[in-house]
């Protein structure tokens, strides 16, 4: 129940908002960043089951970062569009992954799609649009 699947490792950008959901785990691929966790009580709602706000964040977040890696890490971005899809559930133990794809990026925006997967099972689909914002120098 507590293994991580081969690549991942501790995820590499902390936040107080995700604290709370610690451990979380990140593996970079040529094209995306993944993210994951296995999930335990604080992830879940009050019947036990995987918390939709969890999945919406965490979809967020590797959507951008995915954003980010296909930008060279030269920009922040934020979110100005985001879409979910709830077509499943999962609960405590389960493993979680966000698995995304860049679609296109520009001067000014990047668009991502990603499948948030329990057990490699598709639980939710999301779609964001994020602004891209220059570093400061």
């Amino acid at each position: 129940m507590s293994s991580i699947p081969a690549g991942f490792e501790p995820h590499f950008r902390k936040s107080p908002f995700t604290d709370p959901w610690e451990p979380l785990y990140a593996k970079k691929t040529d094209k995306a960043v993944i993210l994951g966790l296995r999930l335990a009580t604080p992830h879940t709602n009050s019947r036990g089951l995987i918390h939709g706000g969890l999945i919406a964040s965490l979809a967020d977040n590797a959507m951008g970062y995915s954003c980010a890696q296909a930008l060279g890490w030269e920009v922040s971005l934020v979110t100005i569009n985001l879409a979910v899809d709830y077509i499943g559930s999962a609960g405590i133990g389960q493993w979680l992954s966000v698995e995304s794809d860049v679609i296109k990026s520009g001067r000014t925006l990047c668009f991502a799609q990603s499948l948030v997967l329990a057990d490699d099972t598709v639980i939710a689909r999301a779609n964001a649009t994020f602004r891209l914002v220059p570093k400061p120098a």
